[in-house]
């Protein structure tokens, strides 16, 4: 299975047929999962923990001001115990996998309803344990047999996320400058293979605004250490923006 890192939006994004086309379309191209292992902008803890591996484990409701159709919205998974057992053993370390009674947040779910509307693949969503791309990347490393097992590993993000620099919030805006600037920065590296100058991001063209805060950026480096082979590079399946932010997402061998 390849490693991916997408963007995934706020869930009125379900009602954006573009992206919703360009989602199901890249999932129809992919070898169907055995398994699924997100990990999401939405959950940062350490030591890493997982969620509920129950079946049909409730959802995360982590939005607010939407239609209340979007909260009563179901996801419901089958038992994903198994898949549980096998990332605790490939992320030995000092400190157990905890697993969470947490269900998927809106990072998981939201895309995983247009990829694999079924909900019939045993889904687990990971913490991030913190935003330093080293320690990310690492994770990734770790993670990369379960590719050989059929377990698809998403990160799920957006490429940028300076929400409150919106002025035009269209869905068809164009992208402002900061955000336009950071997308191309990004694009040339991911298209040279540039572990080192993505994780450098701090200084990067469209900084800060791009990215307040980061963590909708470093769910790309799980992705990335996931790769089987480090030095090609991710191919882009994804362009574009939606409402100015860069919904660049990526696939990587």
């Amino acid at each position: 299975m390849p490693a991916l890192y997408l963007g995934h939006g706020a869930p009125p994004l379900l009602d954006d047929p573009l992206w919703v086309s360009q989602l199901a379309a890249w999932a129809r191209q992919l070898p169907r999962p055995r398994g699924i292992l997100i990990v999401s902008a939405h959950w940062e803890h350490s030591p890493i923990g997982i969620t509920a591996s129950a079946p049909t484990t409730p959802l995360v409701y982590d939005f607010y001001g939407f239609d209340q159709r979007f909260y009563r919205m179901t996801y419901p998974t089958p038992d994903a115990s198994a898949l549980a057992r096998r990332v605790a053993a490939v992320l030995p370390g000092d400190e157990p996998l905890v697993e969470h009674p947490r269900g998927l947040d809106h990072g998981a779910w939201v895309p995983l309803k247009v990829m694999y509307p079924g909900a019939d693949i045993r889904v687990l969503q990971m913490s991030l344990p913190n935003q330093q791309p080293a320690t990310l990347l690492d994770v990734g490393r770790r993670l990369q047999p379960l590719r050989d097992e059929g377990v698809l590993i998403i990160g799920s993000g957006f490429l940028t996320h300076g929400l409150r620099y919106l002025h035009d919030w269209r869905p068809e805006a164009p992208p402002p400058g900061w955000s336009a600037e950071f997308d191309h920065w990004a694009a040339e590296a991911l298209a040279r293979g540039d572990v080192d100058a993505l994780a450098d991001f701090r200084r990067a063209p469209g900084m800060p605004f791009a990215h307040p805060t980061v963590e909708h950026y470093t769910p790309l480096f799980v992705a990335l250490g996931a790769a089987t082979e480090p030095s090609a590079p991710p191919s882009t399946v994804i362009e574009g923006s939606f409402m100015g932010l860069a919904k660049r997402s990526v696939q990587v061998a």
